[in-house]
């Protein structure tokens, strides 16, 4: 069973009168690569929660939010009174200088001014806690369901196009004796055009073509591919996704096919193995998303 690296979770508890919002968005990536904003209050927590989001979703580019929606007059910042008193007699004392003396709005620009609405200290206690990790919990799960469901498509598309490698790979065998027989043309004709034809060592010859007809043979090739493509299925089915080991047989499967077309020396052979590559390009490009 693979998994998709794609994923989104969400999920929603209330403390303290206050709703607490997870979201995940996984992307493909090929470390675990994890951004996080969580809200004041549960910081505290970050590394259980890295330790969490590590251990369940492994890979991936992932983008974890912890956001609080406010319920009634309960707020995240409170006002610092002492900054805000000191703007307002620096306000006073330098309003005093002007000719202007009506300047009614201090209280609206005091309240702008840096460090006078500072968050809330809001530690969570343990039980909170738990709730809280629970959430996240259910948030991750949501993540790894929606990658298993994107999984199951992709191992769809995936057996689609190894199952047409293979396919490809049987439509070879009827130019097989048509390539060597037009190979052992090809050296005589070329052999007479330089010698005369009885002044050829025939058992010689018989020895050469051997030699190259052996060294052309792509029985091995073949037998290797198809191995490689079996193997892939049967990767595609173990229990834990095998992003990284189905791209190691894919650098496998690509070099017997790059040796099959540089050993075919017939047109027909080189057009199944050029098909074979676009088919292998296709795999390649969804294996970036699997984990």
């Amino acid at each position: 069973m693979i998994k998709s690296m794609t994923g989104f979770g969400k999920s929603v508890c209330e403390l303290r009168n206050r709703k607490i919002v997870i979201e995940i968005k996984s992307l493909n990536s090929k470390q675990l690569d994890v951004n996080y904003r969580i809200a004041n209050g549960f910081r505290e927590k970050e590394i259980e929660i890295r330790n969490l989001v590590s251990e369940k979703l492994q890979r991936g580019k992932i983008d974890l939010l912890i956001s609080v929606e406010n319920a009634g007059d309960s707020s995240n910042y409170v006002i610092n009174k002492e900054i805000a008193k000191k703007y307002y007699r620096e306000l006073k004392e330098l309003t005093s200088d002007f000719e202007e003396k009506d300047i009614s709005d201090y209280l609206l620009v005091v309240m702008r001014m840096p460090d006078v609405l500072v968050p809330e200290k809001d530690e969570i206690d343990e039980k909170e806690w738990l709730k809280l990790f629970d959430t996240i919990q259910s948030a991750v799960e949501e993540v790894e369901n929606f990658r298993t469901a994107e999984g199951n498509s992709l191992a769809k598309e995936l057996r689609f196009r190894n199952e047409k490698i293979l396919n490809l790979l049987n439509e070879i065998a009827p130019f097989e004796k048509t390539r060597m027989d037009n190979l052992k043309l090809k050296i005589s004709k070329d052999l007479y055009d330089i010698a005369k034809k009885e002044d050829i060592d025939k058992n010689r010859f018989e020895q050469e073509l051997v030699y190259y007809q052996d060294k052309l043979d792509i029985t091995e090739e073949k037998f290797r591919l198809q191995k490689h493509c079996e193997y892939f299925n049967e990767t595609l089915d173990e229990t834990e996704s095998q992003g990284k080991k189905l791209s190691f047989i894919t650098q496998e499967m690509g070099r017997e096919i790059n040796t099959l077309g540089s050993k075919a020396s017939e047109a027909n052979i080189q057009k199944i193995v050029v098909q074979m590559k676009d088919e292998l390009e296709k795999i390649k490009e969804q294996l970036f998303n699997i984990l």
